[in-house]
């Protein structure tokens, strides 16, 4: 799984001198939890059937994925047989699971290796939703992981709503299950943190405990992408992520935002074969049914497209004028758009690397007949036009 980890993408980010003022991290190794088949089915209106599931999994196997979460086994039969399934042909399946006998027992049953345990501990969910105290909560937690433990798994633990969460009763469970669990998982729930905000709290967190600590964000505001950063680099190991950032309401953190990031800004590496994020990117997109908007950064249609005839001019001479991320590095290619926003060297550089060579009174005239139009257009139209001179 981690024999891409060694590979330098430098090469790849055009990073200014003051992109990493202020971040002081060794350069490390970042695991990437993906479950875009558990949260990011989550999404509303999304399904994905066995079939689809299962090549998802084999996907993100592929893609370098450390551990991917494939689902809730007790939610349906359909889901137990597929992670069941999955748990067959590849080793890294985690199962989610409330802290309760039955649904542990669904995952055991699964054959999953791994189980992702969980229980709300902010009062407002304590209260609200489950209905129990403090107390009941805290020996809830102990049971629950005592019982997986015993049937030979290993235990990831989320403290649900964490960010809303008392610190010292969030101290108080902590400290009581960190010679139990492998991961301590922070889930921003609702995703009201801020960067800042996310970095002391995990700061904060890392008093607790010792043991591996992932951090889990949803983009409520916008954040999800810049929580997850900040909290790797106040200590985190691992992040919890989707592909395209689908998932419940406004969606998680991006595992292409955030790997992309982390060789950015952290000089740090994961196992993700960079190369393939585009592909799968796109897979999700079509099983999902949910296209990412046009301006998505690393995978939007328009995130390596460029009209403006300043920064095409640059783009031309130099990509590293305009472009902080070599497109080439997730085999993506660039896209010169002509529009009424465009310059003569976009004309010039479209023409010719199609055999076709003008006058500069010609592609004066192209480019006029072009802003007539007072639309961006494809390179067939920009051939066609430029038949006619």
């Amino acid at each position: 799984m981690c024999v891409f980890d060694s590979i330098d993408y430098g090469d790849f980010f055009n990073m200014g001198e003051y992109s990493r003022l202020g971040i002081n991290t060794e350069k490390r190794r970042i695991k990437i939890f993906d479950t875009t088949l558990r949260d990011g089915e989550q999404s509303p209106g999304v399904y994905f059937n066995k079939n689809t599931k299962t090549n998802i999994a084999l996907k993100l196997y592929d893609l370098g994925v450390d551990m991917i979460e494939a689902g809730f086994p007790a939610v349906s039969d359909e889901e137990f047989e597929t992670i069941k399934g999955l748990n067959n042909i590849i080793d890294n399946v985690c199962s989610l699971s409330r802290c309760n006998i039955n649904d542990i027992n669904k995952v055991i049953d699964s054959n999953s290796n791994t189980i992702h345990l969980f229980i709300a501990t902010s009062d407002i969910h304590m209260e609200y939703k489950l209905k129990m105290t403090r107390e009941e909560v805290s020996k809830r937690i102990i049971d629950s992981i005592d019982y997986a433990k015993d049937h030979g798994l290993k235990v990831i633990f989320s403290p649900e709503d964490a960010t809303r969460t008392d610190i010292n009763f969030l101290r108080e469970i902590i400290s009581g299950i960190n010679n139990k669990v492998e991961t301590i998982n922070i889930p921003d729930t609702i995703g009201i943190m801020n960067p800042i905000s996310m970095y002391y709290f995990i700061k904060k967190i890392r008093e607790f405990t010792k043991n591996n600590i992932s951090v889990h964000c949803h983009n409520d505001f916008g954040l999800a992408t810049a929580n997850t950063l900040s909290g790797l680099i106040a200590g985190a190991d691992e992040v919890q992520v989707t592909v395209n950032g689908i998932g419940e309401r406004s969606g998680n953190a991006a595992l292409e935002e955030v790997v992309s990031s982390v060789y950015g800004f952290l000089n740090s590496y994961t196992g993700i074969k960079m190369e393939k994020l585009y592909e799968i990117s796109k897979y999700i997109s079509s099983e999902s049914n949910i296209t990412p908007q046009k301006n998505k950064a690393i995978i939007g249609e328009n995130a390596f497209a460029h009209e403006a005839g300043i920064h095409v001019q640059g783009i031309i001479n130099n990509s590293r004028t305009y472009e902080a991320i070599n497109p080439e590095l997730f085999n993506i290619k660039r896209k010169i758009v002509i529009g009424k926003h465009s310059g003569k060297a976009a004309i010039k550089y479209i023409l010719e690397n199609n055999g076709i060579n003008k006058t500069d009174d010609e592609i004066n005239d192209i480019l006029n007949k072009i802003k007539m139009y007072n639309k961006s257009i494809n390179e067939d139209f920009l051939l066609e036009v430029s038949k006619n001179e």
